[in-house]
Parts: C-alpha cells; sequence; structure tokens
C-alpha cells in the first residue's frame, strides 16, 4: 500500500540521516484514493481501456485491494458513475429558485456548463454508453429527471398563456436535450465563453417559446 511519509523532526542537523515514520491509509481514504484514479482512467480510457492491473498500479497496491473496496472495475465504475449523476442532478435542480421563467432557464443552462467546466471527466463518463447497469439510470434518464424539473415550469407557463399544458412534457426534453447536446459540444471546444453559450441557448429557447404558434402546421407534404 501506498502510505503516506513524515519526517521525524526530533534529530538535529548533525544527526545521521533522518528516520521516517510510515502512515498507513484508512480504509476510507484508500477508497476515495481508488475512486479518483478510476475517475481519471474511465475519463482518459473508458470502461474498456481500464484494467484493474492499472487502477491499483497508480495507486501502488494490490489488485486484491480494488477487490476488497469494490468487487472488481464493475464495481468501481459504478460508484464513479452514480456520484457522477447524483452531483450533476443536484446542481442543476438545486439552481432552479428564480422565479421569471427565462431567468430559470439560464440557470439551468448555467448549472450544466459549470458542471461540464468544474467535472470534466465526469461529464466525459456520463456521456459515455455505460456498459453496466447503474442504479441511477443511464445519462438519458438523467436527462429525463431533469426534465421532469423543466416539464413543471413549463407546464404553468403554458397554462397562463393559453396553450395545451399536456405538451409541457414534450417541449421540455427537447429544451434539456438541446442544452444537454451543446454541452457535449462545448466539452470539446470550450468557446465562445460559457456566459456566451449559456446566453445563446436561452435566446433560441426563451425567443422560440415565445413566439410558439398555439396549433404548429407543417409546411411541407407529408403529414404523417
Amino acid at each position: 500500500m501506498i502510505d503516506a511519509v513524515a519526517t521525524d523532526s526530533s534529530s538535529s542537523s548533525n544527526d545521521k540521516p533522518r528516520r521516517t515514520r510510515r502512515t498507513r491509509m484508512t480504509g476510507a481514504e484508500r477508497r476515495q484514493q481508488l475512486l479518483e484514479i478510476g475517475r481519471t482512467l474511465f475519463a482518459s480510457k473508458g470502461f474498456e481501456g481500464t484494467s484493474v492491473e492499472e487502477i491499483a498500479a497508480k495507486a501502488g497496491v494490490s489488485k486484491p485491494v480494488v477487490y476488497e473496496h469494490f468487487g472488481g472495475k464493475e464495481g468501481l465504475y459504478a460508484v464513479v458513475v452514480d456520484r457522477e449523476m447524483r452531483r450533476l442532478l443536484d446542481m442543476v435542480t438545486g439552481s432552479l429558485t428564480a422565479g421569471h421563467p427565462r431567468e430559470l432557464l439560464e440557470q439551468a443552462a448555467f448549472a450544466l456548463l459549470d458542471y461540464i467546466e468544474e467535472s470534466t471527466d465526469g461529464f466525459r463518463i456520463l456521456v459515455r454508453d455505460s456498459p453496466i447497469p447503474q442504479s441511477t439510470g443511464s445519462f438519458a434518464s438523467l436527462i429525463s429527471d431533469i426534465a421532469t424539473q423543466v416539464e413543471d415550469i413549463l407546464g404553468r407557463e403554458f397554462k397562463s398563456r393559453g396553450f395545451d399544458p399536456k405538451l409541457a412534457p414534450l417541449y421540455a426534453q427537447a429544451l434539456v436535450g438541446m442544452v444537454a447536446l451543446t454541452g457535449q459540444w462545448w466539452l470539446e471546444v470550450r468557446r465562445p465563453k460559457k456566459s456566451e453559450v449559456a446566453a445563446h441557448l436561452v435566446n433560441l429557447a426563451w425567443h422560440g417559446l415565445d413566439g410558439l404558434e398555439q396549433k404548429p402546421r407543417l409546411i411541407g407534404h407529408r403529414r404523417s
């Protein structure tokens, strides 16, 4: 195991080389270390490209230690993904505090972009197709959970404007999906800056909703 090394300060500069004492990691510290190493490797190499041997080597432990804490690579991956999904969902739902619908859209857009900026490795892991089932579901189901929060807001807005509130779920999925896909693109290019991306997203969403037709029609030949 990796041990923290501390210098024994009781010896003077004229003494023999200073002795060191080693402090063994606690179980909780080792678990956290393995999670951080796994998170970095899964983000850069994916689930299939990451091995238990590599995780153990970077942690300075033997393979059995990884199995002891997580039961294997699958268990470690599942915990990493579940933690990231909960963090993103908490950030988005916790951001929806304003009263005005347009500001709520801004808050939701900023929450996702903040997460991408602050937890880039986590977002890279989430947007990949997970090879194993997750207790918190998939990235698609996470986006659906966020859309449900937006759905309530849109439902009230639709009702006040004379639109059918039953259509709110459809528009909520469209809006949140637009922000999520834009976030995946911005993850790689990182331009324009975050505030500009949020402003453009809200511009498209808000003015699109502002000019919404109560009974939208198709202008092409296809009708079904």
